[in-house]
């Protein structure tokens, strides 16, 4: 095996970790070069490990890889963003757990995905940099689900192809998109989708995030986004996100204690 195959330097943000035998850690990570990765942090659980800090999950790595018989071995790591934020506030730590899984789940293993790792890199700069990221979290469905081949027709309706009008429309997960209510009467399972909701998707759909900055959506009308395209999300993924039920938790904790 020539050394340009048993030596990887790679970009990394890291998507979680566990531990591995008696001291090591192995490392989920998502590189630049060569997209999702598992490597073993040798000696990582140890308190004097120079590794430990820089393997956490959520943050940007520069990484040394050496071929080992079942996994990469990690051997050298330099962190080069720690994203602080995320780490102090559990409401961040939740979104940006998120992101992660959800790039997890809809990537294949040592595909590169240069466009999908530059968009989680901002999005947790933006994750940790803004006071409310559900711009920032939306904007990496919508640019995920294109990268991945899911988008959503959010224009035309699925089921006679017509231009969707100014009006309370339905979405259908089975066939990725809108119905016309003409549609809708024939049944199916679909999540209504009122005007002003079906306003703001297409917006965020069709829009750089350097357009979304500004833009406030009120309560009602982000837990009918969520609504939607977590139903979506989690038809195409075909498994339960654990790191939604986490950010639930956090905010029922939030709730009870005010």
């Amino acid at each position: 095996m020539q050394t340009s195959e048993r030596i990887r330097k790679v970009e990394a943000v890291i998507i979680t970790h566990k531990d591995f035998g008696e001291a090591d850690r192995l490392i989920r990570l998502f590189s630049l070069e060569h997209g999702k990765l598992s490597a073993i942090a040798k000696g990582a659980r140890k308190i004097r490990s120079r590794k430990a800090a820089h393997i956490e999950p959520f943050t940007y790595t520069s990484l040394v890889l050496a071929k080992g018989q079942s996994f990469w071995i990690i051997t050298q790591a330099d962190t080069k963003a720690g994203y602080p934020n995320i780490r102090e506030d559990l409401r961040k730590t939740a979104k940006a757990a998120y992101i992660l899984e959800l790039a997890d789940h809809l990537t294949g293993d040592e595909q590169p995905e240069p466009a999908i790792f530059h968009l989680i890199t901002e999005t947790l700069q933006r994750i940790d940099s803004v006071q409310d990221p559900f711009n920032a979290i939306l904007n990496f469905e919508f640019r995920l689900l294109d990268f991945t081949g899911f988008r959503p027709d959010l224009f035309h309706c699925v089921g006679c192809h017509k231009e969707i009008q100014p009006q309370d429309q339905f979405f259908s997960v089975q066939q990725g998109g809108v119905l016309c209510p003409e549609c809708a009467k024939l049944g199916g399972s679909l999540i209504p989708v009122s005007q002003n909701t079906l306003k703001y998707l297409r917006h965020f759909q069709r829009s750089a995030y350097s357009r979304l900055d500004e833009i406030k959506v009120d309560e009602n009308t982000g837990r009918e986004i969520d609504r939607v395209l977590g139903t979506y999300i989690s038809s195409i993924t075909e498994r339960k996100l654990n790191s939604p039920e986490f950010l639930n938790q956090i905010n029922h904790l939030g709730k009870n204690s005010v």
